[in-house]
Formats: C-alpha cells, sequence, structure tokens
C-alpha cells in the first residue's frame, strides 16, 4: 500500500505491548476535546495513558514548538520539515517508544501525518520526501490508530476566532493553505484505511468520543 505522496506504508517495527492512538486534523477540530476524553476513558477503564503531544512533547520538542510556530522571522518551508521531524525523532525514541514497550496506552496530539499535510501540501513540498523524512527519524513507527477529525476550514477558523487567543504561524496562514492541508489529510486516510477513523467534527463532541471508544476497545 502507498500513502497520498507515493510512498510506501509502514508499521509499528516489533511487537510491543502498548497501544498507540494519534490524533489529527486541522487547527480547531476538536483534537484537545478528544483527547482529554478518550484519556479519562482509557484511565477509568485501568489503562496508564501517556498524553502526549507534537510538537512539544519533551524537553527538546518545548524549544523545537517555540520556534516551528511562534518564531516571528522566517522559517523556510524545508528548514521547518527538519525542525518538525528532530522533534519526532526525539519524541519517539525518548517519550513513545519506552511507553509502548511498558504497556501503556500513548494518545498523541498530531504525529507524522501532519507533517505531510502541513509542509507538504500546505507549504507545497514533496509529499514522499516530508514522509520519508520522519520515517527515518523514527525508525518507520506509525501508530496503530489514527482519528481523522475532518472540519472544513471555514468552520475551523471560525472556532479559533471564537477562542480570542492570538494564532500561531501555522493557524495564521491563508485559507487556501488550510485547504490544501486538509485534502491531504483526506488522501492520506484513503490510502491507509486501515489505520485511520476519519470522523465529522462538527458532530457533538460526546457522539465523537463514542466513535472513538468504540475503534479503540477491540484492541486493548
Amino acid at each position: 500500500m502507498t500513502d497520498a505522496g507515493g510512498a510506501a506504508a509502514t508499521s509499528r517495527p516489533g511487537p510491543r505491548p502498548g497501544l498507540w492512538v494519534t490524533l489529527e486534523g486541522g487547527d480547531g477540530a476538536g483534537k484537545t476535546t478528544q483527547a482529554a476524553l478518550l484519556q479519562e476513558w482509557l484511565e477509568a477503564s485501568g489503562r496508564t495513558v501517556v498524553r502526549t503531544r507534537e510538537p512539544g512533547g519533551t524537553e527538546v520538542g518545548v524549544l523545537i514548538r517555540d520556534i516551528v510556530l511562534h518564531h516571528r522571522g522566517e522559517v523556510a518551508p524545508r528548514a521547518e520539515a527538519l525542525l518538525y521531524a528532530a522533534d519526532r525523532a526525539q519524541h519517539v525514541q525518548t517519550l513513545v517508544i519506552p511507553a509502548l514497550e511498558r504497556g501503556d496506552v500513548v494518545v498523541q496530539d498530531r504525529y507524522l501525518d501532519s507533517s505531510v499535510a502541513y509542509q507538504g501540501a500546505g507549504r507545497v513540498l514533496d509529499a514522499t520526501e516530508v514522509r520519508d523524512l520522519s520515517l527515518w527519524a523514527t525508525g518507520g513507527a506509525l501508530p496503530d490508530v489514527t482519528i481523522l477529525l475532518d472540519l472544513d476550514p471555514a468552520a475551523a477558523r471560525a472556532r479559533l476566532d471564537a477562542d480570542d487567543k492570538p494564532f500561531d504561524r501555522l493557524e495564521a496562514e491563508r485559507e487556501d493553505f488550510h485547504t490544501r492541508v486538509r485534502t491531504a489529510f483526506l488522501d492520506l486516510a484513503s490510502a491507509e484505511p486501515e489505520r485511520f477513523l476519519v470522523l465529522d467534527a462538527t458532530l457533538p463532541a460526546a457522539e465523537l468520543a463514542a466513535a472513538v471508544r468504540a475503534r479503540i476497545e477491540p484492541l486493548l
């Protein structure tokens, strides 16, 4: 199987007792809400949960996050892609893999699919090269399940405006940028249906959470 950019799909290397769930989608799609609801349900079920995010899930990642999302000057697209890959390499090696080896459930806000969508499609870089960079950085690691919260960019912008918070570098991009990002996410999901669960992010949070639980429960 190939992804939207044509690269061969890869699996999480080696059998590990834990479960790795990532949440993807455009800014404002509700990933943070769904991650919190999933964590609450898993912990109520007796599972140990490591909830994390990219960029910024490690001490090194916090520094990289400040550059890629809040740096006031220009960051070249290829430099941006490399920074995300560096964050990802540190994150997977020092946090994600150890958690999976302990048997924990990792609930993660964004992973390499975001780089393919944002740096590949959004920044108009080669999607295959962007994906391959992250796969090299992480030793080919892919999550067990990826939840894609799909939302029209105009609706997402309305949600962000309602939050009344300053936009980061990516949130502030024009609508055509976010339209390319959304299309890339949907293409990735179509290429790997066994990994992705695509949900309409306009549905009530409780309904979305129930769909997420139904997808994950058989894997626990």
